[in-house]
């Protein structure tokens, strides 16, 4: 088990460069929040139209297959999975809500305890024998039949498919897709994110973009170097987690004689182990920054990439004012 490759998102893609690892990520965090924000309020279509656009960045930005099967394909199995059940499940729009109390609880306590018996029915004088009376059920029968054989108006029709105890709606459909395409969205542009920009260009497009913000006497940069030591101490806990999860392996532990207070026991002193590896990696972490010398950020900056907007970002900037144009045009939940 290697967990710093196994782990199907999150990864940064380091070979080969495709052209979304030549975008500015200050470019690509715009992508992002657009692909984020563009969902909310939005139609069916709009958001399939999404789905499909990031299916189109990712065939057209050549990005191998051992890559995006392993993250696209289990992303759309959990998609497709909640499109059939949402589809499948009732649409609560003809569910009748009653109160628990009675709405006048005074008239309610004052009926009687006995209630009085049902009337019976007779039969009138002029129809001794009930004759008629089958021919009256038969005639209102085939009354309902030809009104609900009556043609409609429009060709509209609230259910989709009814096939036994299978029922599609039009409102069971819309949350279906809605809710399908919303995940795939909010998790794949993420990833696709992070596939194709390093963690040092991600921080500094950050800090490039909070500039703003040191009118306000916020710590920009030690914002920014914060994230880049978080982003940089992951790779860190995932070693430590699976050294740990292989020295329990190898010691071949019979866990059914332990039990479940010897096991919890066993799992607690991991945790601790762990706890107190991490905590020295990063006094390892601190003293070597002391040990250079680092005394603030705006001090000791260390420029990793020189962002510069290039012709193929002006080119992804256009298409981002066309794509919200497209959005405030057709997008919008009718």
């Amino acid at each position: 088990m290697d967990l710093l490759r196994s782990l199907p998102l999150g990864l940064y893609l380091e070979q080969p460069i495709t052209w979304l690892h030549r975008l500015d990520s200050r470019v690509k965090i715009a992508w992002l929040m657009s692909f984020l924000i563009a969902p909310l309020l939005a139609n069916s279509l709009w958001r399939l139209a999404l789905v499909l656009i990031l299916i189109v960045l990712t065939l057209s930005a050549k990005i191998p297959l051992r890559v995006w099967r392993q993250q696209l394909g289990w992303l759309l199995t959990l998609c497709t999975f909640i499109f059939v059940l949402g589809a499948f499940a009732p649409d609560g729009m003809a569910v009748s809500y009653q109160p628990r109390l009675p709405a006048n609880e005074i008239t309610f306590a004052q009926q009687p305890a006995t209630l009085a018996p049902v009337p019976v029915r007779r039969t009138p004088w002029y129809k001794p024998f009930g004759w008629g009376e089958k021919a009256e059920k038969d005639g209102s029968a085939g009354t309902q039949t030809e009104l609900k054989n009556l043609p409609q108006p429009t060709n509209y029709n609230y259910i989709l498919f009814n096939r036994g105890p299978i029922k599609i709606s039009r409102r069971s459909l819309e949350l279906a897709i809605s809710l399908s395409t919303l995940y795939f969205t909010v998790i794949y542009s993420t990833n696709l994110y992070l596939l194709t920009t390093a963690p040092e260009e991600i921080t500094a497009g950050i800090e490039s973009l909070m500039q703003p913000l040191r009118r306000f006497n916020w710590p920009v940069t030690e914002i920014a170097l914060t994230l880049t030591l978080s982003l940089r101490f992951i790779p860190l806990v995932l070693e430590e987690v699976q050294n740990l999860v292989r020295s329990i392996w190898t010691r071949a532990i019979n866990w059914k004689k332990l039990g479940f207070r010897g096991a919890t026991q066993v799992w607690l002193m991991v945790a601790e182990k762990l706890l107190e590896n991490l905590l020295l990696r990063a006094a390892q972490i601190a003293s070597a920054m002391q040990v250079r010398g680092f005394t603030t950020p705006n001090q000791h900056r260390v420029e990793w990439y020189q962002l510069r907007l290039k012709t193929w970002d002006g080119i992804a900037l256009t298409g981002l004012i066309f794509f919200w144009a497209a959005r405030l045009i057709w997008g919008w939940e009718v």
